[in-house]
């Protein structure tokens, strides 16, 4: 038995789910996917700091508050410590993904130095490559290949899509079709360039643009949802990303951990 299963809901009970984050309001009568990203990391080992235990707990009351009914976690500690809450206040078990963990894969940049993950490249460099911003073309260019991103793509975005399959979307080309269309919530907790790679195949946008412009802060909340406009033929629609109301009304801001600086004389913030 998937103990990730949620007991049926009886129609009394999905109408008094709370209704406080635009998100869960928003999307009452599609399939859900909120993909939570860790909180903030201690850089050093892979835990949470302080400040990301703190960012699990809240995220915890919010999923108590909005119960998901399947719960999937990367094999990464600091994705099951900030699942670990959640799973405990709704009394369920840990169901690991393998495909989940972080998109992790050392290449070459383009100076032939080391870089440390294919989401971490300058400005100067990714951008100067036209294939980057093209669907599948960026997986050609001497940075790509010298990781084999193509294949680790591929790899994790079969896994996600026999997930929806098994949930009651399965994709044919660029769509989904709607075998066995419901409301139901999935919660992904994973990470942040993860994120990206299940977004571009959602979107079927290329995925470089996504790891270097978007913020997905530690502990935030990322919505997708199901739109059914022809019958059997499904769509994803993104609204938030990285919503960090829960922490935000109970004080804790948002980590900067997700960013790097805004301006470079400023080295109190983030820098390579």
């Amino acid at each position: 038995m998937n103990t990730a299963l949620r007991p049926g809901k009886a129609d009394s009970e999905t109408d008094s789910k709370d209704s406080s984050f635009t998100n869960e309001k928003e999307w009452q009568h599609s399939m859900k996917l909120w993909i939570v990203r860790h909180g903030e990391p201690d850089g050093r080992i892979d835990r949470l700091t302080e400040k990301g235990k703190r960012e699990a707990e809240l995220t915890a009351l919010r999923m108590e508050k909005n119960s998901p009914d399947y719960i999937y976690v990367s094999p990464l500690t600091r994705a099951r410590d900030t699942a670990a809450p959640t799973l405990k206040a709704l009394g369920r078990e840990e169901v690991v993904k393998d495909w989940l963990r972080e998109f992790s894969w050392p290449v070459v940049r383009d100076d032939g130095t080391q870089g440390r993950q294919p989401w971490d490249n300058k400005p100067a460099q990714w951008t100067a490559h036209p294939e980057n911003f093209t669907e599948d073309a960026w997986t050609t260019t001497s940075l790509a290949l010298s990781g084999d991103l193509a294949s680790k793509y591929r790899e994790v975005t079969e896994a996600f899509d026999e997930l929806l399959a098994q949930h009651g979307y399965v994709r044919e080309g660029r769509i989904y079709r709607a075998v066995r269309p419901n409301t139901d919530t999935i919660a992904l907790f994973c990470h942040f360039g993860l994120t990206c790679v299940l977004l571009s195949h959602l979107l079927n946008l290329p995925v470089m643009p996504l790891w270097h412009g978007l913020v997905a802060p530690p502990a935030s909340v990322t919505t997708i949802a199901t739109e059914e406009r022809e019958e059997g033929i499904a769509y994803f629609r993104m609204s938030p990303l990285g919503d960090v109301s829960h922490l935000t009304e109970k004080g804790e801001p948002a980590s900067f951990h997700a960013r790097f600086c805004e301006v470079y004389s400023d080295f109190t913030q983030r820098h390579d």
